[in-house]
């Protein structure tokens, strides 16, 4: 119980992490461009702590679910005072203008007493967007970081082309034997010579260097005599190997099954951490934001089968979208297992670099208040500067997103629905990765 609770302990920080470094992200550029940052917090909910370095104050809340940097002027002056009637609220105070006229007070408190040149609305472009897609970045960056030292500093486990163990015998299908008998065929391996320690250097005039080539090579050749290469004591010794006939079921990639007939030799190969070339980090990070944004993309389906699996005590996807309530209960249980130290450190990074690659890919998404909407609400801005100048009239004034407000309402509800569903199935329905 207490490693289960470290693991979470574990992962909250790493959580926490990622979230100062995202809003890091946000403040470094937006501090270099000249904008006034009032506050960098770090979590939601009542505030834990706090401290005034300069203008701004830096805290920490009590909730490790998010983060903020509070930019002076993140939207333009609105064109009605704060807090005066519209002409819409006057005949009906609709919320729509009530939801505005907040928006536009919270905004005009932030240019009290700021010189304009400070406020972030008054950023070319280029820098608006630079500011945003600082905290996405950052975590992307954390992820590749995670990711390298996974592959190239812990490495990973993998078969390797030292021989572990030789069957004696070929055993029949379907056998629960654990011991020869003397009808039983003696195996492809045992018979050649080859010893437990051999290093398997070359099958059938091919090279191998690890040992899924050998075992692909093997597998070709189903009653063929093949020459095999093993280093044995510092020398290489020349062998022969014949692979008998042996029927496998494969799956294709559409789901359809098949028997295959392929070679079997009945040696075991040893299992080593092996550090991998310092660019399968890197390229690890970019495949798992291609597998995460199309989780994002079919997100609706995803929370509809996380629903029906929730209320049906159905299997969830392993690969379906998590709440940090899911990830830490991973971690507690991976933390928890009864495996070497090491493993369990390396299961857990790749869980912190996933979820990284997961806060850089939905913070994109082109939906206020995520930073992908408001990246796009400069780039929208561009768009119009670009097409007045281009037509030869006066700049446009900044868009005035407080008036997409309860669109943004709309999403935070729907994203909070989203959170109540993933928590409620992460505690009642949890993805199950190491076994029921």
């Amino acid at each position: 119980m207490l490693l289960f609770v470290v693991g979470v302990v574990v992962m909250v920080i790493g959580l926490g992490a990622s979230i100062a470094l995202h809003e890091i992200g946000h403040l470094v550029p937006a501090k270099l461009f000249g904008v006034r940052v009032g506050q960098y917090m770090i979590g939601m909910g009542p505030t834990l702590w706090s401290r005034r370095r300069g203008e701004t104050e830096y805290g920490i809340k009590a909730l490790p679910v998010g983060g903020y940097i509070s930019m002076a002027g993140m939207y333009p002056p609105a064109q009605v005072a704060a807090g005066a009637s519209t002409p819409r609220a006057a005949r009906g105070r609709r919320m729509y203008a009530t939801l505005v006229q907040d928006a536009q007070a919270a905004n005009a408190e932030t240019l009290d007493g700021v010189d304009e040149s400070r406020t972030f609305h008054r950023l070319p472009v280029w820098k608006r967007v630079v500011i945003m897609l600082g905290g996405p970045v950052m975590n992307l960056v954390l992820a590749v970081v995670l990711f390298a030292v996974l592959f190239s500093g812990i490495g990973m486990q993998q078969a390797t082309t030292t021989v572990s163990q030789v069957a004696e015998c070929v055993l029949p299908a379907g056998s629960t034997a654990t011991e020869c008998s003397a009808a039983d065929a003696e195996a492809p391996a045992h018979a050649a010579g080859i010893l437990p320690g051999d290093v398997l250097v070359s099958l059938d005039g091919t090279e191998v260097e690890s040992f899924a080539e050998a075992s692909a090579i093997i597998q070709a050749h189903p009653g063929d005599a093949i020459p095999v290469v093993v280093e044995r004591d510092g020398s290489e010794t020349s062998l022969t190997l014949t692979p008998v006939e042996n029927q496998v079921e494969v799956t294709a990639d559409d789901g359809t099954t098949s028997v295959e007939t392929v070679g079997y030799a009945g040696v075991t190969a040893t299992v080593a951490r092996i550090q991998e070339p310092i660019w399968v980090g890197p390229q690890t990070a970019f495949e798992n934001v291609g597998a995460v944004v199309q989780i994002v993309a079919n997100l609706p389906a995803r929370l509809y089968d996380t629903a029906y699996d929730l209320f049906t005590g159905g299997e969830r996807d392993a690969d379906g979208p998590m709440s940090v309530v899911g990830v830490g209960r991973l971690a507690g249980e991976v933390a928890a297992t009864d495996a070497p130290v090491l493993d369990r450190i390396a299961v857990m990074m790749s869980l912190l670099a996933s979820l990284n690659i997961a806060l850089f890919v939905f913070n994109l998404v082109p939906l206020l208040p995520l930073d992908g909407g408001h990246i796009l609400i400069a780039l929208w801005d561009g768009l119009r500067r670009a097409v007045a100048k281009l037509l030869g009239r006066p700049e446009p004034k900044p868009t005035d997103a407080t008036k997409l407000v309860p669109v943004t309402l709309v999403v935070v509800v729907l994203l909070v629905g989203m959170g109540a569903l993933l928590f409620a199935a992460d505690i009642f329905n949890p993805v199950q990765l190491l076994g029921g």
